[in-house]
């Protein structure tokens, strides 16, 4: 009899310890649950400070505390705690995604401001000077006794460009420093046919003046002084208020010079003097008194 109620004892007990060890479990689950809770809302609050600078959004709501940790309890805090790893996932995503974009437009920005600031700068610069256009050559020098006539100009081989394009400018200095540099190195051919190439491709440019000027010069390089005294007049007389019209006519004497119509040279000299009087630039002024020595003008 002892022996059986021993026996019943020893089973209560087991039946009574079973839920209590269950509930233990599930208490340190919750446990475990909350602070991961507490983690994870932490963590969000200082995304959301982050994504919202100027006030954030209102805080995470709290979860109730029950007594008895249940089931439903248990199940609650874990749905919570999923919800709040995919918000977490989510700010994490969009605050890269906005940072990303904020990068293109700080770049872009940057690029606009640098466009503005060269159209600015351009747009500072004080304009050349230049001479006023003479109705025509007031003493018409021309060059006598001629039979060889000027190269046609080379034909354009690319679409002339339109001066609003913004590559206008820097496509045509480059065109024209081209031509220099052939010139400079004494390939008078190739220079003529890239200077008249850059004349055809850049109607208006500044540089054209110059392009017209250093034909010129390139034909009186290479002793072709007939042709070299037409294409200087030519563009004297087509743009007296181009850059290098001034050197036209100083070119256009030289030319006369090597024609031997030295007459004809002082006549291109006083033309210079009279029309571009205290707009010649340096190089001129310190050429011209020992170009008319040599003609013995009066």
């Amino acid at each position: 009899m002892k022996l059986k109620t021993l026996v019943l004892l020893a089973a209560s007990s087991a039946l009574v310890a079973q839920p209590a060890l269950a509930q233990d479990s599930q208490s340190k689950r919750e446990r475990e649950n909350r602070e991961r809770v507490e983690r994870l809302e932490k963590q969000v609050r200082q995304m959301q400070k982050k994504v919202f600078p100027d006030g954030q959004p209102a805080d995470t709501a709290g979860f109730y505390d029950e007594p008895v940790a249940t089931r439903s309890s248990v199940d609650l805090l874990t749905g919570r705690i999923d919800a709040l790893e995919r918000q977490m996932a989510t700010l994490i995503r969009n605050s890269e995604e906005a940072q990303y974009r904020l990068g293109q437009m700080e770049a872009e920005v940057a690029r606009l401001r640098a466009a503005q600031e060269v159209a600015a700068t351009r747009a500072a610069l004080p304009p050349a000077e230049t001479a006023p256009p003479p109705a025509e050559l007031i003493s018409r020098p021309k060059v006598e006794t001629e039979t060889a006539a000027l190269p046609a100009p080379a034909p354009a081989t690319t679409p002339a460009m339109e001066s609003s394009d913004p590559d206008f400018e820097a496509a045509g200095e480059d065109a024209y420093d081209r031509g220099y540099q052939l010139w400079n190195s004494g390939k008078y051919d190739e220079a003529i046919t890239v200077l008249r190439a850059m004349e055809n491709a850049f109607p208006g440019h500044r540089r054209v003046s110059w392009a017209r000027n250093l034909v010129g010069r390139s034909l009186l390089d290479k002793g072709q002084a007939r042709a070299a005294a037409e294409a200087l007049l030519a563009n004297y007389r087509t743009d007296p208020q181009g850059e290098r019209a001034a050197d036209s006519l100083y070119f256009l004497g030289q030319a006369l010079m090597k024609l031997g119509q030295a007459g004809q040279a002082c006549k291109a000299y006083d033309e210079l003097a009279d029309v571009y009087a205290g707009k010649m630039r340096s190089y001129l002024v310190e050429r011209l008194p020992g170009a008319r020595a040599e003609a013995k003008c009066g």
